[in-house]
Order: C-alpha cells, then structure tokens, then sequence
C-alpha cells in the first residue's frame, strides 16, 4: 500500500476551515488552480467530495465535517513538533495567560502563585476566569490557556490532564453553631437549614443522594451559585454550608468545619490544557508553577482528626 502524502493534512485542514477554494488558495499562497487540483488529490485520496457546490460556496460534506477537528488536531501536534524549541529568558518573557478555574482556587493559591510568578517572570500576568462548567471548548480554541478542576465526561478526549491534589466535602457552620458542640451525626446534619451550591439549579446533587441511601433528607433553605457565596451566608446565619475543603481553605477561617459523617467519593483536582500548548516552553514553565504552588500549600496544611476540626484565624501566609 503506498503511503499517503501528508502534506495533505495541511491543505485539508485550510479548506475546511476556509469553506472555500480561492480563500485557502490565498491563504496558503497558492494559484486557485493548484488549490483545486489538491482538492481533487484529497477527493482521490480520501473517497469522498469533502466540499460540494451550495449556491455560490462550498459546504462540507458529513465526512468533512466528522474530520475536521481530527485534522486541526493532527496539524497542530505536526507543527508542535517539528517547531524548535526556544530558549526560555523568564526575566524577559512578557504575556498573559487565562487560567479558568473553580470557586475558591483563586482565593486559596492565587496570592502564592502570583507571587511565584512575579518572582521568576515580572513580566508574565494571570487573567483568572471563573469556570462555570467543564466544557473544553474554550481551551481547544485557545480562549484559556489552563483550567483547574475534575475531569468530566464533556470534557474533549484531547484535553490533557495531571493530577494536583485531591479534595473532599466538608461542613461549615459559623462560630457557636449548635453543630459545633457534641458528636455529629448524619441525622443532626441533615436536621438542619442547608445552603446548596448549584451551578444549573439542580434541587438534587450527590450530597442528596449519600443523604437519602440512609433514609435522611436535607431541607434547602436558598441556593447560591458559587462556595464563597455559601460561607459567607453561613457565616453570618445558622445555615449549613458543604464545601470542598482544600479549595475553600482560606474562606473559611474562624469557622467551625466538621466532616461530613457519611461516606463521599473524594474530589480529584487536575491541571488541564490543550496538547497544542504541549511544547510550548512559557506554557510548561506555568505548568510547573501551578504544580509547586499547590504541592506547597498542600504540603503546609495542618494534620486533622478523621471527624472534626477547630480550626483557629489565620491569614494566607500563615
């Protein structure tokens, strides 16, 4: 069998991004008629029209469009390889990258990553944005450079993904709570006047599920959209705020935390980013930071008993 002629992939990829003959021609400095005959190769080559006549432009044909990111994907990898690797001058690079993350990230590693940052590279800027579901759209089309958060089932077979630290639910209640004094039970906590965090006003989450495997329901009295909104009304009411732990350490000081007294699956936190970033030296130096930064903070964080914890004020960089 002959093997096919790759430089193939890069004028697919133009023409299906361009939808059109004489553009990807231009683009790729080519006469319209060279375009064309690489068009007919690619028709030969892949048995199918991939771009057929509608009015006066091209539209993709069903297999075009079920090869269209495959091929984006392929020449991206292609030419993160064959780019050479660049020297890294930290104390010069000046650029900004968008980190889109979970409530409560920016708050607890944020100062410390800034300041690492701003340490090694003065002239690099993080642009935090709140991330309000796991959809990978923005990283495959280059609108984030990194996201934290868990892996999810719409999140792109592409997306790579390295593990940070892992996380768990706990409560929190305000200083003086009834909670805070004697044993805790699955039925005290459910007893009580919950705030439920949703993103797309689910009434049910996995909080609700664990609760109603032991024949208890919790009574929601308001719902937020976010972990600081949730502590901050628990820490001026009686309500009961659930929150990941980790993620909200620094919101939560002077409050009572307590664990929850029945079983939850723990929260895997991973780094994520687009392989087009793969090779990418500035890229992979804010990997690393990102990296050490939470290795640090983790590694700093207290022992706790397995079931509550008074934990006393204290600043970020305490």
């Amino acid at each position: 069998m002959s093997r096919p002629d790759l430089n193939l992939l890069v004028t697919l990829d133009v023409l299906l991004a361009e939808g059109s003959v004489a553009r990807a021609a231009r683009k790729l400095r080519l006469s319209p008629s060279a375009m064309s005959r690489a068009l007919a190769r690619l028709r030969e080559t892949t048995g199918d029209p991939l771009l057929v006549r509608a009015g006066r432009g091209l539209v993709p044909t069903p297999r075009a469009a079920e090869l269209r990111e495959r091929v984006r994907h392929l020449v991206e990898d292609g030419e993160a390889v064959l780019r050479p690797t660049e020297q890294l001058d930290l104390r010069k690079l000046e650029r900004t990258f968008t980190l889109r993350s979970r409530d409560g990230f920016v708050e607890t590693f944020g100062p410390a990553l800034l300041a690492h940052i701003a340490r090694e590279a003065p002239g690099v800027r993080l642009y935090f944005l709140p991330k309000p579901d796991k959809d990978s759209t923005p990283l495959r089309e280059g609108t984030v450079d990194l996201e934290i958060g868990v892996v999810g089932d719409s999140m792109g077979p592409e997306v790579r993904a390295q593990a940070l630290f892992r996380d768990r639910f706990i409560g929190v209640v305000r200083a003086g709570h009834p909670l805070s004094k004697g044993k805790m039970t699955a039925a005290r906590y459910a007893a009580g006047q919950h705030i439920a965090v949703s993103r797309r006003r689910l009434n049910k989450g996995p909080i609700d599920e664990a609760l109603q495997r032991l024949g208890l329901e919790r009574s929601i009295a308001t719902f937020v959209g976010s972990f600081p909104a949730a502590l901050v009304l628990a820490r001026a009411s009686d309500l009961i705020a659930t929150v990941p732990k980790r993620q909200t350490a620094y919101l939560s000081d002077g409050m009572y935390e307590f664990a929850l007294p029945f079983d939850q699956p723990e929260l895997d936190i991973s780094l994520l980013w687009h392989p087009r970033l793969d090779a990418d030296p500035a890229h992979r130096w804010l990997r690393g930071c990102v990296r050490d930064v939470c290795a640090e903070r983790m590694a700093h964080r207290q022992p706790e008993s397995p079931r509550e914890v008074r934990r006393p004020s204290r600043g970020f960089d305490s």
